[in-house]
């Protein structure tokens, strides 16, 4: 079924579309989220500190929002049949600190406080697979009737609608009813991040190797980079992450990509021993992290507040193979007579991908990297390498790698229309041609 075949909603008329706010768009990663599932192992290690982590992480109760009242938590991941879905926004807030960086915030060119970041991430139970979802900002969607955040009654559904439009009507908890209707998926934990949160947490894990495969100038932005190699922090990652002006064929979807090549980059450093093997840097990417959350620039759904799931979740995506680490792309197309602007969910192709991820399958991508053509692939990951075991038979100062056995796999071919890249893959940002 396409788009155009699901029945209309009454409801409140669309809103206008905004001018061009070049400066509104923040993160566009799963950065909050892997960074709750990174930095939360720390708590087993780190022994007086861990009750400090433990302590901060049931304070954020208080700011936490409920997704659904009357759902019973499971007592640990493995409880949650078919696998674990979490919804990751970002948001375009301008209150305090996250003002002085957008000047559409400061001119007073601003309608609430947006999704301008979307995704989901699906884990999979058994075999472990990770699949993070990027859904376009402008992509034209029914939004349900949410409830009010002050709990005076309900909006209104909408019939057509952009994605965006959802968290400034209901918060969270509505832009996770709008992702479940689309999708058919049930979303157990939810997360958004704004500006000044992003970049805290980007000095947090010490930045993240970018790569450009050519020189990168958006004015917009105000971040130009040189081709090759670069490892960006704070405010460049953040910027690096909102770009779009002046990489790809200039879209939000040439954007999305231009993120997936953070993300797979971010993933691999999180999974390096410098990292995971560091108990001082993952307390530190911790208490980072819960420290948004009293800053007010953090906030989590209650199911994520439990000290003992956040910990059961990293431990359940740290090990990951590179190859089942994959970022998609929601599948869309460009509306009739809107330029390069808005986009219509394409159903039947993302049917096909969330029935594999039900099933847990899988993927094999058959599409582009970018559907904006914000990235080239440039080649392969190395794998980590294995951590060595004894063996009993070897001789003193020896050790045997641990062989996994060879499972053969029921895998599924996306379609082609679906873009998107696997950690195992290396990709560069392609300038504005």
């Amino acid at each position: 079924m396409t788009s155009n075949d699901r029945p209309a909603r009454t409801g409140r008329a669309p809103l206008a579309r905004h001018g061009e706010l070049p400066t509104r768009h923040p993160l566009r990663t799963a950065l909050a989220f892997l960074l709750v599932v990174v930095g939360v192992v720390s708590i087993s290690s780190v022994g007086v500190g861990a009750y400090a982590v433990w302590d901060a992480a049931n304070s954020a109760v208080a700011s936490a929002v409920v997704l659904d009242e009357d759902e019973v938590l499971p007592p640990s991941i493995g409880a949650i049949e078919g696998g674990v879905n979490v919804l990751v926004v970002g948001t375009d807030s301008c209150e305090g600190a996250n003002a002085n960086i957008s000047a559409a915030c400061q001119n007073g060119d601003t309608a609430g406080e947006r999704n301008d970041v979307t995704m989901l991430l699906h884990i999979s139970d058994n075999p472990r697979r990770v699949t993070v979802v990027s859904f376009p900002r402008d992509m034209i969607v029914p939004i349900p009737a949410c409830p009010r955040e002050d709990g005076s009654g309900d909006y209104s559904a909408m019939s057509a609608q952009m994605l965006n439009a959802s968290y400034m009507y209901g918060g969270l908890a509505c832009t996770v009813k709008t992702i479940e209707a689309l999708t058919g998926e049930n979303i157990q934990f939810a997360a958004s991040i704004r500006w000044t949160g992003v970049i805290n947490m980007s000095d947090a894990i010490g930045g993240v190797d970018v790569c450009v495969a050519g020189d990168v100038n958006d004015p917009h932005t105000g971040l130009s980079l040189a081709a090759g190699q670069h490892t960006l922090m704070g405010w460049s990652a953040l910027q690096f992450l909102r770009m779009r002006h002046g990489i790809g064929d200039g879209s939000d979807l040439g954007r999305i990509s231009n993120q997936q090549q953070f993300m797979s980059s971010m993933v691999r450093k999180l999974q390096s021993d410098a990292v995971l093997a560091n108990p001082p840097v993952l307390f530190n990417l911790a208490t980072a992290l819960l420290s948004q959350v009293s800053a007010g620039q953090l906030t989590l759904s209650q199911s994520l507040t439990n000290p003992t799931l956040m910990v059961q979740i990293a431990m359940a995506v740290k090990d990951v193979p590179y190859e089942d680490i994959v970022f998609l792309q929601y599948p869309t197309r460009y509306a009739s007579g809107d330029g390069a602007s808005r986009v219509l969910p394409v159903t039947d192709a993302a049917d096909v991908l969330f029935a594999a991820l039900r099933e847990n399958k899988a993927l094999t991508l058959t599409g582009e990297a970018s559907q904006g053509m914000g990235v080239e692939v440039t080649g392969e990951a190395a794998k980590p390498t294995p951590t060595a075991t004894p063996d009993p038979s070897a001789t003193p100062g020896e050790t045997t790698a641990p062989v996994d056995p060879v499972v053969p796999e029921d895998r599924v071919e996306l379609p082609s229309i679906i873009a998107g890249q696997t950690a195992a893959q290396v990709t560069c940002t392609r300038p504005q041609q």
